[in-house]
């Protein structure tokens, strides 16, 4: 196989590829790799460096896991969203190895030990809410110095990756194809030549995807795959089909065969879920099933203490007044009915006719709830002895609180290539049976997230487990009885960040399944902590942690939540919390929340608080109470199990009170001009039906307005920025020259009305021109989701939120200050802080410790490339030190360790015969206090800047 350095592989990206992939789908990411690769390559702003602050130790979504069988605390471990880490100390520490790839988004990894290959296939392989889409497959032999491009890119997300252990050229992968739409390239594909050409050897139909696959630990020839139908849509996920299956191979993945039939003894039918697959030997196979199927109801109801909604839905009039009111009460208050519905005055209700019994079943159903409640088997196991001609349940009834109702999330199981009676399976929690299935025992401990989609058992030391979860990896020596947690790469999935005003400022995140986080901008990412015991980042809310916001008035006071709209107002310094969602009326249909419900303190009044469900709502007292101030603002939801017809951003103008923007997830965005009392449709022009993932109001023009469209959940990669200077009569697209990839989050600068930024599913981009161009905004971040940008006024700082690697910082100072006038010279040299000099300099208090080296960053502009000469001078004119410096065209970072040449140190001497310039304990001579300038000169000008050192 020709071999391509990831720089150079998008222009051959196809050459190799089966006639068989959809040429439109193989153009269109070509064309979006390569001009982004053109973009990172020629942007003005590729030197100006991000850095991560983390935080790290709530760690983000694990999928798979590879480990050294010769060495097994050598590993790999694949993250969602968050790219490949290694590690070979145990996990003691992770070194990242896909961040050169065009991808950080992971479905599966396999590696060949023996020849040190790595194969990643793309695309998360939950079909979660935030499950992303790959490119294809990926291939490393150099341990990810590299990557070779080597086809299927149409696949989207990949289900597993089985290499041959005699062949490392022979490969099969099952794919489980696009999330949001039909496609063909979902199956089985194979290739003996290492990648070189495909075989698609299994294809059912092209909404059936493979979830799975295993071989026969000694023979590559006997395959069993997991076939998995399902039907993801913004408003409703069916996660069944009568076309899952379990299908088996006996020549090494050429072909296949049905071996789930109806005569199996396995499930089939629309119920069939999805599976896991687990194999002990050529006879042996075990397979976990997320059974979708309703469970029967019981033919005789047990009495009750307490009553549920169900009870309602059927119960009449007389009944309900008959009920017993501490025990409807009870019922009312555990539900989170408004304080003015108790007992007395609902039955008054009822009896008025005002509402019937069944609407205080009605009162808490929604999309969420259906998922959630819906009564189905969910998990089951079982094993053939035959190689898969019978199979047979394992166990007697039902596996509660494994997988639940929603099928999207897990089925996972291994079985411990020691004994064939212990095996393990992945949900909520970790369980384990000693006895072939017949019994389980949780082995989630103290320190183990719950969530959990990778397993490794060690097949020579039976104990040992290594765990994937959505909280990180933990690794386990005594059989799950205690873990060790291994978090240290920066991997956190975060769906919104906030920064406040205190000095050093704080920064706020929530988090995909980790809750939301606060801590100073500045804390360094390092173990130390261990020692203190005080992480510098703190949890403040648990759950699937989303937006927040802050008053700027006092700190304290956060508003923050979970999924679904449940918000809280948090009074940090109290250490106390007040539950602030909306609540509709009795009798009314309940308010529809997106899963990331949009919220927001206005900038007027602090008191003042949105938050949108499918109507805006406001409070006038900090969440205490609500009034909804519109109409529905969506297109009035579908029938589905998944909440939509949501509002997904909402603004209020700074120049004016109740100038209101909202925008939702099926494309409608909406104005206000009188703080709610009318509301205009402004979207009547956008493409139909996308997610609006921003509404922005000006911070510079009162009538100016700016929106985001994501085509994610259609399969829609796009890029949709739009601007209106006429509060949304016209519109102007600025998408412009962004490759296409979906828009999550467009801000301005808060200084230069020109400057924007916008963060999209592959990364942070800026304009100077308000839109009419677009720069790479990049150096530091590799190719992740962003999905909030946040900028800290005072500070000048640019945070930026990303769902899968944390969140990253840098100064903006320079590009707030970047005008026409500067565009047009050849050179320009932006302002320098005052340096603080320390006795840290050069010192160190053990000759075992390196030295601390301070270094200073002098921020300039060139408009070309070319070679410069920096020269370091004192206020009485002495050469301290010079050097010379290769500039690219546009912003370039001068790094200056503040040394003195040993000729500058002897002509500072004879002019300063009173003073001292002593060497530093690591040999170095630096600056003293003092007034210097910096001359730069080069491309046939010269620019000088002063700064000091205090």
């Amino acid at each position: 196989m020709r071999k391509y350095i990831l720089l150079g592989f998008a222009m051959c990206l196809f050459m190799t590829t089966s006639a068989q992939q959809p040429a439109s789908s193989q153009e269109a990411i070509k064309s979006s790799i390569e001009k982004t690769k053109q973009l990172r390559a020629n942007s003005i702003v590729k030197n100006i460096p991000f850095d991560n602050i983390g935080p790290t130790v709530m760690s983000g979504r694990v999928v798979d896991l590879d480990v050294n069988p010769d060495n097994p605390t050598e590993f790999y471990v694949a993250y969602a969203s968050g790219g490949l880490w290694h590690t070979k100390n145990n996990g003691t520490s992770f070194t990242p190895i896909l961040d050169s790839a065009p991808t950080q988004n992971i479905g599966d990894i396999a590696v060949d030990w023996s020849t040190r290959t790595i194969w990643v296939g793309g695309g998360e392989n939950n079909a979660s809410r935030s499950s992303y889409a790959g490119i294809g497959i990926l291939k490393s032999t150099n341990n990810g110095k590299t990557w070779d491009y080597v086809g299927l890119p149409d696949s989207h997300h990949t289900g597993r990756i089985l290499l041959n252990p005699s062949n490392s050229d022979e490969v099969v992968i099952g794919i489980t194809g696009h999330l949001y739409s039909p496609n063909k390239q979902r199956g089985i594909y194979k290739t003996s030549d290492g990648g070189k050409t495909w075989k698609q050897t299994l294809f059912i139909n092209e909404n059936t995807g493979i979830i799975d696959l295993a071989f026969a630990p000694d023979n590559f020839n006997i395959q069993y795959a997991a076939a998995w139908q399902k039907d993801r849509k913004a408003w409703n996920f069916t996660g069944n089909g009568e076309h899952s299956g379990i299908y088996k191979s006996t020549d090494g993945g050429s072909s296949w065969q049905l071996i789930s039939t109806k005569d199996s003894g396995f499930p089939t039918g629309n119920g069939l879920g999805r599976i896991g697959l687990a194999v002990y030997d050529e006879n042996t196979v075990y397979a976990v099933h997320d059974s979708q199927y309703l469970r029967k109801k019981s033919e005789e109801k047990k009495e009750s203490e307490t009553l549920s909604k169900e009870d309602f839905k059927s119960m009449t009039l007389d009944a309900f007044l008959k009920l017993d009111d501490k025990k409807l009460n009870t019922y009312l208050k555990l539900n989170g009915f408004q304080e003015k519905y108790r007992a007395d005055n609902v039955k008054q209700m009822v009896r008025s006719g005002t509402v019937q019994p069944a609407d205080l079943a009605k009162y808490l159903e929604n999309a969420n709830a259906m998922l959630f409640d819906t009564p189905v088997v969910g998990a089951e196991i079982y094993r053939s002895d035959d190689g898969g001609k019978n199979w047979k349940k394992t166990h007697e009834g039902y596996i509660d609180d494994l997988f639940y109702s929603y099928g999207y999330y897990f089925a996972q199981i291994e079985v411990d290539l020691t004994n064939k009676e212990h095996i393990y399976t992945a949900g909520v929690p970790i369980i384990k049976s000693k006895d072939g299935g017949k019994t389980f025992t949780s082995i989630n401990r103290e320190n183990v997230h719950a969530d959990h989609h990778a397993i490794w058992l060690n097949p020579k030391m039976p104990g040992h487990i290594i765990n994937g979860n959505d909280g990180g990896v933990n690794i386990s020596y005594d059989d799950g009885e205690t873990w060790i947690k291994n978090n240290s790469p920066s991997v956190g999935q975060f769906y919104a960040i906030n920064v406040d005003h205190q000095e050093p400022y704080h920064v706020y995140g929530g988090l995909q399944d980790n809750g939301v986080w606060m801590g100073p901008h500045d804390a360094e990412q390092n173990s130390r902590w261990h020692q203190t015991g005080q992480y510098p980042w703190k949890s403040i809310m648990g759950g699937d942690g989303m937006q927040i916001q802050i008053d700027s008035r006092d700190p304290n006071i956060v508003y923050t939540g979970f999924q679904f709209g449940n918000y809280y107002r948090i009074n940090l310094a109290e250490d106390t919390s007040e539950y602030i969602q909306p609540k509709h009326e009795l009798g009314e249909s309940p308010y529809r929340f997106n899963w990331q419900t949009p919220i927001l303190l206005s900038p007027h009044n602090q008191d003042i608080l949105y938050l949108g469900g499918n109507k805006l709502h406001r409070s006038m007292n900090q969440g205490e109470d609500w009034v909804p101030i519109s109409k529905d603002l969506t297109s009035g939801g579908k029938k589905g199990n998944v909440a939509y017809g949501t509002l997904t951003t909402i603004d209020e103008s700074p120049f004016q009170f109740g100038l209101l923007y909202t925008g939702s997830d099926d494309g409608l965005v909406h104005m206000s001009k009188d703080g709610g009392a009318n509301w205009k449709l402004i979207s009547s022009t956008f493409p139909k039906d996308l997610w609006v993932s921003r509404v922005v109001a000006s911070k510079h023009k009162k009538d100016r307005v700016y929106v985001t469209l994501n085509g994610y959940r259609w399969d829609d990669f796009n890029a949709y920025v739009y601007m209106s200077n006429d509060n949304g009569v016209t519109w102007k697209s600025i998408s412009n020259n962004l490759p296409n990839v979906p828009v999550n989050v467009i801000i301005e600068d808060s200084e230069n009305e020109n400057l924007l930024f916008i963060g999209t599913d592959n990364g942070v981009y800026v304009s100077f021109d308000t839109g009419s161009n677009w720069q790479a905004f990049h150096k530091g971040i590799p190719y992740v989701a962003v999905h909030d940008l946040k900028i800290q006024a005072k500070a000048k700082d640019l945070l930026v939120g990303t769902h899968g690697r944390s969140i990253y910082k840098t100064n903006i100072e320079p590009l707030q200050l970047f005008t026409d006038q500067i565009k047009d010279k050849v050179l320009h040299i932006f302002n320098i802080p005052s340096i603080r000099k320390t006795g840290r300099w050069g010192s160190t208090w053990s000759k075992w410790l390196k030295a601390y080296k301070p270094s200073i960053n002098f921020q300039m502009y060139s408009s070309t490339a070319g070679e410069y000469k920096v020269e370091i001078m004192s206020s009485k004119g002495i050469l301290m030190h010079t050097f010379d410096f290769t500039a690219d065209a546009g912003f370039n970072y001068v790094p200056y360790d503040i040394t003195v040449s040993e000729k500058g140190r002897k002509s500072f001497l004879k002019k300063h015969k009173n003073e001292e310039l002593s060497k530093a304990a690591n040999g170095d001579y630096f600056l003293p206090k003092g007034s210097y300038k910096v001359v730069i000169s080069g491309n046939g000008t010269q620019k000088t800047a002063k700064f000091d050192v205090n």
